[in-house]
């Protein structure tokens, strides 16, 4: 799939090879294909950052004040209405990440059908991942409701959590990989190696909160 530039491709021993030098040569190839300050790779870069940012700070703020649960008199309607600006912030990521895409230059090395077809089978996981984790978690589930102090009874363990924790961060990055090497852009690898990067920090506060609320349910229950 990826083509390294003869000087680092005709090695002949693993064993002899600088990786740190190799890394930084790979590297400065990579980035010498796109520009960074571009304003629509730099506004792309700042909705992957903004979002998940957004819904873990107005969710926390949610848990805490019960603001919006007042506002629309029912945490359900509350629940609907922030996934409903969720959802609509990604379809906003997800046009500024193609615009970004689109001016940048490609990568000659995946531009080919083996690139392509590698894509599109990167993006069918990705979006298996995705519903499947939608289906298993309903609406509310997926975005946020326990926040609103809609506990589910117990843990999902069905597929897709039986083989991936946290199915729909892992699985939206590998939908944006796999778009990104179908249109051999490196400048939309490196937007999902961003998207990663925000989703890991997001897990990182989202996941002991999470199971903050359910153990102060079951300190409650008994």
């Amino acid at each position: 799939m990826y083509h390294l530039p003869h000087s680092l491709d005709c090695c002949e021993g693993l064993g002899n090879v600088d990786y740190s030098k190799v890394d930084l040569s790979a590297m400065a190839v990579f980035f010498s294909y796109m520009d960074v300050t571009d304003s629509s790779f730099v506004v792309a870069v700042f909705f992957i950052a903004f979002n998940p940012l957004f819904w873990n700070l107005v969710a926390r703020w949610e848990h805490r004040t019960r603001s919006l649960t007042r506002i629309f008199h029912s945490p359900y309607t509350a629940c609907y209405f922030l996934g409903a600006i969720i959802l609509l912030l990604n379809f906003l990521r997800t046009h500024c990440f193609a615009e970004a895409m689109k001016s940048q230059p490609k990568l000659e090395a995946l531009d080919s059908l083996p690139g392509y077809y590698s894509g599109a089978g990167l993006m069918a996981i990705g979006i298996i991942f995705v519903v499947s984790s939608f289906l298993a978690l309903g609406f509310v589930g997926t975005f946020l409701g326990d926040y609103f102090g809609i506990l589910m009874e117990a843990k999902v363990t069905c597929f897709p959590f039986s083989v991936l924790d946290n199915p729909m961060y892992w699985g939206s990055t590998t939908i944006y990989l796999g778009w990104s090497i179908m249109h051999a852009s490196p400048a939309g690898i490196i937007l999902t190696a961003i998207t990663a990067l925000c989703y890991t920090i997001a897990m990182l506060y989202e996941g002991p909160f999470t199971e903050e609320i359910y153990h102060q349910k079951a300190t409650k229950s008994k």
